[in-house]
């Protein structure tokens, strides 16, 4: 069930009278409407009438109008008016660019700008590789969107995005150190967003592609991948895969079972389900069974797109077919992308003993974890309120400050693979429990590892342009 949450909290300035009992009726009323509680502050005494901010927790935003309105039918009490506590976090947006120099001389302004900038630009069109060195390129990451596939929400469009890419750069900023601005184009052509992110690249130390549909983010991140000579990473694909693949190896620890011997259900192969598969793959998993709508992926299916079509030719290799809950039957892993209602309980009760259950649809998992706590062996999810968050947040920061820090050219598999480990083994093994299988998201160590571990695959890898721990210099 839905757990009251920070993300539908409002604050309600109430006035109520002056007398004894005027407060408890109204924590009653929230109570009885299956609120939760939380700041109360008085703000003002007047004339018989306090004055109140009463911030309540509710589970969405219909339950939040219900809580609003048990109040207000309260005698002697008054909504003055309802702050929605999330919506003013995005008041006036999330971002702003501040200088990291002061301009408060004459001489300041002379060298930040003209004349002197003139000397800095100079020196890099004679030495175009200066510009990592005296711009905001080496430590600046365009979050590129068309608005095609935001959160569960689907195709809402680039302004509609635009909250979702301010918050990805807030969690660059704050877990990796990185410096993200939001890129949402009005385009859903190919063409029209590869050449668009071709032409701002001089800019940016690297891309991170973001919440762009199925099919059509392969062949961009494809494409881009090829252009330019800086990270292009699709975190929909690859920042999933990599926490899952995290989460996945300390899961098997926790049930004694290898990556080899497991029988792995996929639900859902857009964008997370194809790039799960591939690093899981790539890792070791040899049984890997990918779902849709229409039931298990198969060589023999006639309505398979491309994509799919070679899915299937690098999947299944016993040639399972029927609905997701049959190929349930006996499998070790449920890993769920896609969203609720894709398998049914009955279906994860035929998984082997102790199954791994990862329902990550967000904010409804496939399945409900309270379900099937009794009998597996281990349960994540894509939410903060259930233990074992499969989050991208632990992922992207570090794999970015990583490719940044030694200058990168690419994200290969083996820099993918390295961050999903040292994910893996922020949680030591004595710490390893059914219920902590991922670190927090708040892990201080995690983007340091995962960035440590990035930057030596891309060394060995051969896309490292500067060697690890190197400094910059400021010599024209």
């Amino acid at each position: 069930m839905p757990h009251p949450s920070a993300s539908f909290s409002a604050t309600l300035r109430l006035h109520l009278k002056d007398s004894p009992g005027s407060f408890a009726r109204v924590a009653n009323a929230i109570a009885e409407a299956d609120g939760l509680l939380d700041a109360i502050d008085l703000v003002s005494v007047d004339h018989g009438t306090k004055v109140r901010d009463v911030t309540v927790f509710a589970e969405d935003s219909a339950h939040l109008e219900r809580i609003v309105e048990a109040v207000g039918a309260l005698d002697g009490v008054t909504v003055d008016h309802v702050s929605d506590r999330t919506f003013l976090m995005h008041l006036g947006g999330k971002l702003q660019v501040k200088s990291k120099v002061p301009l408060k001389t004459r001489d300041d302004l002379s060298m930040a700008y003209t004349p002197g900038v003139a000397r800095v630009c100079e020196a890099i069109a004679a030495d175009p590789e200066k510009v990592w060195n005296l711009t905001v390129k080496r430590n600046t990451v365009a979050i590129v969107t068309d608005g095609t596939a935001v959160l569960g929400l689907g195709d809402i469009g680039p302004e509609a995005s635009l909250p979702v890419m301010e918050g990805k750069a807030i969690l660059f900023g704050e877990f990796g150190g990185v410096d993200a601005w939001p890129l949402a184009l009005a385009t859903k052509d190919v063409d029209e967003i590869v050449a668009t992110v071709t032409a701002i690249a001089p800019v940016f130390g690297g891309i991170n592609l973001e919440d762009i549909s199925a099919p059509r983010c392969f062949e961009i991140e494809r494409r881009l991948d090829e252009a330019l000579d800086i990270p292009v990473f699709h975190d929909d694909q690859h920042g999933t895969a990599i926490v899952t693949l995290a989460a996945l190896l300390n899961a098997l620890k926790v049930v004694d079972k290898r990556l080899e011997d497991v029988r792995i259900v996929v639900t859902g192969v857009g964008a997370a389900g194809d790039a799960v598969t591939d690093l899981l793959m790539a890792s070791g998993a040899r049984d890997v069974i990918g779902c849709d709508r229409r039931g298990v992926i198969h060589a023999g299916r006639e309505d398979l797109t491309p994509v799919k079509a070679a899915y299937a030719a690098r999947t299944n290799p016993t040639g399972v077919r029927g609905s997701a809950d049959e190929a349930l039957a006996g499998a070790d892993v449920f890993v769920g992308l896609s969203g609720p209602g894709a398998v049914s309980l009955a279906g994860v009760r035929t998984m082997a003993p102790r199954p791994i259950v990862f329902a990550m649809a967000n904010p409804t998992p496939e399945i409900p974890p309270e379900d099937v706590y009794e009998f597996a062996g281990v349960v994540a999810t894509g939410r903060s309120d259930y233990p074992n968050q499969i989050n991208n947040v632990l992922a992207f920061p570090g794999v970015f400050r990583g490719a940044l820090g030694v200058r990168a050219s690419t994200v290969t598999p083996a820099m993918r693979s390295a961050a999903a480990h040292a994910i893996a083994a922020v949680v030591q093994e004595a710490e390893l429990d059914p219920e902590y299988i991922i670190p927090s998201v708040f892990n201080p160590e995690v983007a340091t590892a995962v960035a440590a571990a990035v930057a030596e695959a891309a060394e060995r890898d051969g896309v490292a342009r500067r060697p690890r721990g190197a400094g910059a210099t400021a010599t024209a």
